[in-house]
């Protein structure tokens, strides 16, 4: 930081990351709101096997999302299901939070910064994109991230297991990702012409708590 002294960016750097959390439970938490390549891994960690996680990125093949398919009145009853069980929830606040989420958790990690990340993720969803990140950084690579347009949000998937709420987002946006290698050279990616990204992410909470949080349980790119 220039002059001033070097705690001066350990504070800072904490303040960074308190608001950084604090934003995602204040949007995503709150009761009365509820292509191809280039990708956020570039190439990066395979996706571990199992139905439960699907990290971002698309190496290899992804398992296509189930909620593709969804007719939308199956959609609206499974909202309704959910507002039965949690009166307060409300999809337009939903999609709000959703969208930051979305955009906070992308930049983070495309900064490689798990500090900043853990936070925001269950164990089951940290665990593919820390190693991601770390193998990034052995590799001596950085990737460069930029939303240029969030051109869509939908919900695509909703509904009530016994307790548990559940509801997927389809997000889709231009964007330019770019892996440089550690002398600045390009490996993946084009920084000049921005690619389509569809992403499927999906959020659970438990409705018999009264935690407000939803937890992001899930991601997959189509």
């Amino acid at each position: 930081m220039g002059d001033f002294p070097h705690y001066f960016d350990i504070i800072l750097f904490a303040m960074v990351a308190a608001f950084l959390v604090l934003r995602l439970r204040s949007v995503l938490g709150r009761r009365t709101g509820n292509e191809p390549r280039p990708d956020p891994t570039l190439r990066r960690a395979e996706p571990p096997t199992g139905d439960k996680v699907v990290p971002l990125g698309n190496r290899g093949p992804v398992p296509a999302p189930l909620v593709t398919a969804t007719p939308a009145d199956a959609v609206a009853a499974g909202l309704e299901r959910i507002r039965a069980a949690d009166p307060n929830f409300d999809a337009g606040e939903f999609i709000g939070g959703a969208r930051a989420a979305f955009e906070m958790i992308v930049a983070v990690f495309a900064g490689a910064d798990k500090a900043r990340l853990r936070p925001l993720l269950n164990d089951e969803v940290y665990e593919p994109f820390a190693t991601a990140i770390d193998e990034r950084i052995a590799a001596g690579e950085t990737l460069e991230t930029r939303i240029l347009q969030l051109k869509s949000l939908d919900i695509v998937e909703a509904g009530l297991a016994g307790r548990t709420a559940r509801v997927t987002i389809k997000f889709v946006s231009d964007q330019i990702n770019v892996l440089r290698a550690h002398d600045g050279s390009i490996v993946d990616g084009d920084p000049e012409h921005p690619t389509e990204k569809t992403d499927f992410w999906s959020f659970t909470r438990d409705t018999g708590l009264s935690d407000p949080n939803w937890v992001l349980v899930a991601t997959a790119s189509g």
